[in-house]
C-alpha cells in the first residue's frame, strides 16, 4: 500500500475549525493556539493545494467552492474520529484468564459455578480449556489448571481442592446387589485419547476385589468420561467412577454403589505460577475455585444469589480483595 500524501494534520484542523465557525479567532479559541497560528495554518495550506479555500472579509472568512469541498469531507472525517475516540474511552477493560482441565471436571464439577465467578467478576472472561493432557501455564494456552496428581509441580502453586476416590457405579435398574453378579454385566471403561491410561481402571480395581471370571478387558470403552457416566445412568453396563464427578446422580439415585471395594487415586489441585501468585486475576479465580467444593457444593442450592455466597465467605467481589 502506497503512503497517504495529505497535508500537515495541523492545517487540516486548522482549517476545518476556521471553515466551521468562519471565523480564525474563534477557530484558535476551540485549539488553543492564536489566530495569526491558525491563519499561518490556512495559508500554508492553500499553497501546498494550490488553490484558494476561504474568501477573506472583514471579521469572516467565506469558503470558495473548493474550500466548501474540502470542509464537507474533512467535518465527516473529524466526526467519525470523534466518535471512535469516544467508543475506545467508553469500552469497559476486558480481563480474561484460560483454566485448563479435563471435560469431566470442566462438565461435571465447575461449570455449574461459573456464575458466581461471572456475578462477583463481570470484568473478567473466563476461558475453559478442556483437555486430558496438562498443558504449559505460560499466560498463552493457559493460566490456571485444575490437575490431579502428586501436588509437585515444579514452579507452579498447588491447593488441593479434592481426594479422588473412585467407585464402581450403575444404575438402579441393574439391580446389582452383589460383587459375583457383576460377571453378568457389560463393564463401562473411560480411557482418553492420547493418555497413557486412565487415572484408574477396572484392572487396578480387580487386583482388589478378586472376582472371579471377570474379564476386565471386555465391555464399552469411551474417551471422553461424560459419555462413560451418561452409558452408566442408562442401564447400559458398570463404571468406574470419581465420586465427586457423579455426586449429583448419587444423591437423586439416578446411580448407585452397588459394592466395594473404592480405590483412592490421586487427588484434584488447583495449579497456577508460583510468579504471578500475586496477580489480581489469578487470585480473583483462585478463591472462587477454592470455595467450589466446599462452599457452594455443601452450602447454596443451585440458582442461590451470588451475593449470599459471597457474604456468607465474606469475601470482596472486588479484585482489590485479598
Amino acid at each position: 500500500m502506497s503512503p497517504r500524501r495529505l497535508p500537515s494534520l495541523s492545517a487540516l484542523r486548522a482549517f476545518e475549525a476556521a471553515a466551521r465557525h468562519e471565523s480564525a479567532k474563534q477557530a484558535a479559541s476551540e485549539l488553543s493556539v492564536t489566530a495569526t497560528a491558525i491563519s499561518h495554518h490556512i495559508r500554508g495550506l492553500e499553497e501546498s493545494l494550490g488553490v484558494a479555500l476561504f474568501v477573506r472579509k472583514p471579521r469572516q472568512l467565506l469558503l470558495t467552492p473548493q474550500g466548501r469541498e474540502l470542509f464537507l469531507s474533512l467535518e465527516a472525517a473529524f466526526d467519525s474520529i470523534g466518535d471512535a475516540v469516544d467508543r475506545v474511552k467508553a469500552a469497559p477493560t476486558r480481563l480474561a484468564a484460560t483454566l485448563s482441565t479435563t471435560p469431566a471436571v470442566a462438565v461435571r464439577w465447575l461449570l455449574s459455578w461459573v456464575c458466581m465467578l461471572r456475578d462477583a467478576h463481570p470484568e473478567i472472561d473466563l476461558r475453559i480449556h478442556a483437555s486430558h493432557e496438562p498443558v504449559a501455564l505460560d499466560g498463552v494456552t493457559a493460566d490456571l489448571a485444575i490437575r490431579y496428581g502428586d501436588g509437585h509441580w515444579p514452579g507452579l502453586v498447588a491447593e488441593k481442592l479434592f481426594d479422588n476416590t473412585f467407585i464402581p457405579a450403575c444404575s438402579p435398574y441393574l439391580k446389582l446387589d452383589h460383587v459375583a453378579d457383576l460377571t453378568d454385566h457389560p463393564l463401562i471403561h473411560f480411557r482418553p485419547q492420547g493418555a497413557l491410561a486412565a487415572p484408574m481402571d477396572w484392572a487396578g480395581w480387580q487386583k482388589r476385589a478378586q472376582v472371579a471370571g471377570l474379564d476386565v478387558s471386555a465391555g464399552l470403552v469411551f474417551s471422553d468420561e461424560t459419555h462413560a457416566i451418561s452409558a452408566a445412568i442408562g442401564g447400559q453396563g458398570v463404571a468406574l467412577m470419581s465420586r465427586t464427578l457423579i455426586a449429583d446422580e448419587l444423591e437423586e439415585g439416578r446411580l448407585v454403589q452397588p459394592f466395594g471395594p473404592e480405590l483412592e487415586g490421586k487427588p484434584f489441585y488447583l495449579v497456577y505460577p508460583e510468579n504471578r501468585r500475586d496477580d489480581p486475576v489469578i487470585r480473583a479465580i483462585r478463591d472462587w475455585v477454592m470455595e467450589v467444593p466446599g462452599g457452594l457444593c455443601n452450602g447454596l442450592e443451585r440458582g442461590a444469589d451470588a451475593s449470599e455466597w459471597f457474604d456468607s465467605k465474606s469475601v470482596s467481589p472486588g479484585l482489590d480483595s485479598p
